[in-house]
């Protein structure tokens, strides 16, 4: 089975035969499709790969895929106004500002695109765009600190590491790591939570290796729920061999490899690739006015799956059959097609 392997992500198990769930396809050979992420991070690089299969298997006119945002919603915005101008019409995104994004939504459906929030839904309750394919981040958290829990036999001290703590995904997060140790009660102690460490992975093996060298040896376990602490905690705990237990998130080579060896206990990984293959049909389907959604806004989970050293191989495939139904509930549940 062909593996592509891209950024340290087994991206997806490419054996899908071309056009396999593309019977009775509309014609989307004139809609280009951009997924454009709030800025450069290897969380987003299958989206690239998702994109194009999209291409192959529905008649996808094209897909880009555009990082030049910076992390700053400003320039993101100037990105997709200068993609709209080259031609693109269909957008998928993940919002620089939880809070902001939805300006930014309505801003392009007022010119009649496409839009979807992808990897992220706007902060509170409202998402302006068509729907929004997403990590169940709070689910995904609190079911890595429920697997280092167990790893640590159900007390000790945990600390947490996560990305932006503005992030309405990092939020999310936080909530669902501490409903995990309030399931303890009392028997685990959230020691640490740092956030803002995610914006590459210097700063991730920094903050890693201070905690290490100030707190180590009273630390059980650490959670992970962003990919550079998680690719720095994996490298700080196999450098000190200090006993302590890791569950990371996402699967970058170097995590996958330490599950192997036994450094750290397993990952949640996530799925970015059926994100930008999935994400890239509807946003097709809107856009060439072949479907509609039922429910504007609609959020999907586009799925978590905890990887230990017993399911290391055949991961990628309980992933792709994820993305396979979630197409399937879009194109039976969650669209109204010509």
């Amino acid at each position: 089975m062909k593996k592509i392997l891209v950024a340290g992500f087994l991206a997806v198990s490419l054996t899908i035969p071309a056009a396999a769930f593309a019977a009775g396809t509309p014609d989307f050979s004139k809609v280009k499709v951009a997924l454009v992420p709030g800025g450069a991070h290897p969380y987003f690089q299958p989206w690239i790969v998702g994109g194009k299969q999209a291409v192959t298997d529905f008649g996808i006119g094209a897909t880009t895929f555009n990082e030049t945002g910076e992390w700053d919603q400003t320039k993101q915005n100037a990105a997709l106004d200068s993609l709209a101008a080259q031609g693109y019409t269909a957008f998928g995104i993940f919002g620089v500002s939880p809070t902001d994004i939805n300006t930014t939504f309505e801003n392009l459906k007022s010119k009649g695109f496409a839009v979807g929030s992808l990897a992220s839904c706007p902060a509170g309750t409202v998402n302006k765009a068509d729907f929004c394919l997403s990590t169940d981040t709070g689910q995904a958290a609190y079911l890595a600190a429920k697997a280092v829990i167990k790893q640590m036999r159900g007390k000790g001290n945990l600390v947490h590491l996560t990305g932006n703590a503005v992030d309405a995904n990092t939020v999310r997060r936080i909530a669902g790591v501490k409903k995990a140790i309030a399931e303890t009660k009392g028997k685990v102690k959230l020691l640490t939570t740092i956030t803002d460490i995610d914006k590459d992975l210097q700063t991730a093996q920094k903050a890693v290796s201070d905690l290490l060298a100030a707190k180590g040896k009273k630390i059980n376990g650490i959670v992970t729920t962003a990919y550079n602490p998680a690719v720095a905690s994996t490298e700080g705990v196999g450098r000190t061999k200090l006993p302590i237990k890791v569950i990371a998130i996402d699967d970058d080579k170097k995590i996958l490899n330490a599950i192997a060896k036994g450094i750290i206990s397993g990952t949640v990984v996530q799925n970015p690739w059926g994100q930008g293959y999935v994400g890239s049909y509807v946003l097709a389907a809107l856009n060439s006015k072949a479907c509609t959604m039922k429910k504007s806004g609609l959020y999907v989970d586009s799925g978590s799956f905890l990887v230990t050293k017993a399911n290391l191989k055949t991961y990628d495939a309980q992933r792709l059959a994820k993305s396979k139904s979630i197409l399937k509930d879009f194109k039976t549940k969650y669209l109204t097609c010509a």
